[in-house]
């Protein structure tokens, strides 16, 4: 296959990043067996004359790019009513979100979808809301953290650890994590992730390389936490470990400033080949099969990978920092896409935004508040919510809104009361501001069984 140099790809008229990233997804496909001269010259030819490749199978996605003020083919119209979906705590989830699953049920390429009890209003797909399509990834549907995170180590020790060493704990969370929308840690982190070809040959890929690198091991802002937990597990676990009270490391994260550029330029790419009605325009999608959709979803994957990996190294410093070894982990994406069957065998792809994978016997880690319990919980494979739970607990109050209710003060005291102990965070998070996980763990009795309980202790969040 030829392999062109970001330099020449310039040279022959391909100015901007999105459309050097199309040609060399398209070069991948359909120039396999064709020498570097002879790739040029094609290339060469649709910039030259883009508006006779624009219905062209092989190079349409590229030649509409090159023409953003001409009209484009790909114009689809809504279902005039939605496909019905199921509702989980409906009697709680407010109507804004409800619409905004309608929406996407309307949308010719849905084929089921969900919503779950912690969902609540996002940017086109709600927060809590899960759709399957037929051919086709969302990039607003996965949202704009690609594949957040939840992920809980549980530690050797008993969790009476905690108080015994409180400075330890305190001192492994402020000297080893860092939180905030430009954290990056003292001590740079490294992955061998970072070696593959990938970060050389995929110019947006190329660009994003070192950010990546500097925010290794760094945690978001907002709802974003690194958290000291006590970890109860009773006799009837399915865990393999003894009843009792463990100390363990709990994060929530996602691949940071790299996903989130991923998600911004695939968005754009797909908003060249898909047009809907404006009330639908969050959801314009990429086809799976072109070269832009398999591009999008081979970056979607990496910025998976790099969410478990800068998990992990948060988890192992800190347990490092803490001298404590690690003896089982669980973690889950909650903003992904998946490639699933249903039951009758059909293919779709499955996003979940906001939404824990449950397949039968799957774990996963559902989080309440920074003050308040979260669970690991293990799924029942229930194919009515599309084999998913909730992500959490979900918001009752607007950020803004949390920030004009509750002061800092109420909010350390609440945090007191419950034996918590918070370093930076914000009133914009104040447990007040979630709903209850108890209700919410009531209405998805059908989509997962409790295996153990987390109790904060510790909780280092973003100042911002």
């Amino acid at each position: 296959m030829a392999t062109i140099k970001a330099k020449e790809l310039k040279r022959i008229g391909l100015a901007d990043d999105i459309a050097r990233s199309l040609a060399v997804g398209l070069i991948g496909k359909h120039c396999k067996h064709k020498s570097e001269q002879e790739t040029i010259q094609v290339l060469s030819e649709v910039v030259e004359s883009p508006e006779k490749y624009k219905n062209d199978d092989c190079w349409g996605v590229l030649a509409n790019h090159l023409l953003p003020d001409m009209p484009i083919q790909n114009h689809y119209e809504l279902r005039d009513e939605a496909l019905p979906f199921d509702v989980y705590g409906a009697a709680n989830i407010e109507e804004l979100a409800m619409k905004q699953m309608s929406m996407a049920m309307r949308l010719p390429v849905s084929v089921a979808g969900a919503l779950m009890p912690d969902g609540h209003a996002g940017y086109g797909l709600p927060i809590g809301g899960v759709l399957a399509t037929d051919g086709v990834v969302i990039p607003y549907a996965v949202g704009l953290d690609i594949a957040c995170r939840m992920s809980l180590t549980i530690l050797e020790d008993e969790s009476s650890f905690i108080d015994k060493y409180h400075d330890r704990c305190v001192q492994a969370l402020t000297g080893h994590t860092a939180l905030g929308l430009d954290a990056q840690l003292d001590k740079k982190q490294y992955h061998e992730m970072f070696d593959r070809v990938d970060f050389r040959d995929i110019p947006l890929l190329k660009k994003l390389r070192s950010k990546a690198v500097q925010q290794l091991g760094s945690s978001g802002k907002g709802n974003h936490f690194v958290d000291i937990c006590e970890v109860a597990i009773d006799e009837m676990n399915n865990l393999g470990l003894e009843a009792g009270r463990y100390v363990g490391i709990l994060s929530h994260s996602g691949s940071r400033g790299f996903g989130a550029e991923i998600a911004e330029y695939y968005t754009k790419v797909a908003k060249d080949t898909c047009k809907l009605p404006r009330e639908a325009g969050p959801f314009v999608w990429l086809d799976i099969n072109s070269a832009a959709g398999e591009e999008y979803w081979h970056c979607m994957t990496l910025a998976g990978e790099y969410s478990a990996v800068n998990h992990q190294i948060i988890h192992e410093n800190v347990a490092k920092a803490l001298r404590l070894k690690p003896v089982i982990n669980v973690s889950n994406h909650h903003n992904f896409a998946w490639k699933e069957a249903l039951s009758n065998g059909r293919e779709v792809i499955i996003h979940r935004k906001g939404a824990t994978p449950a397949h039968l016997g799957e774990l996963g880690i559902i989080p309440g508040s920074m003050a308040t319990p979260g669970y690991i919980v293990r799924g029942l494979g229930c194919e009515q919510s599309l084999y998913s739970a909730s992500h959490g607990a979900g918001r009752v109050m607007s950020r803004q809104d949390a920030r004009n209710t509750f002061s800092r003060h109420a909010l350390k005291k609440y945090l007191a009361a419950q034996n918590v102990e918070l370093i930076g965070g914000s009133t914009e998070e104040a447990p007040l501001a979630y709903k209850n996980i108890d209700m919410v763990m009531s209405a998805q009795k059908e989509l997962v069984d409790i295996e153990a309980k987390i109790i904060p202790r510790i909780v280092r969040m973003s100042e911002d």
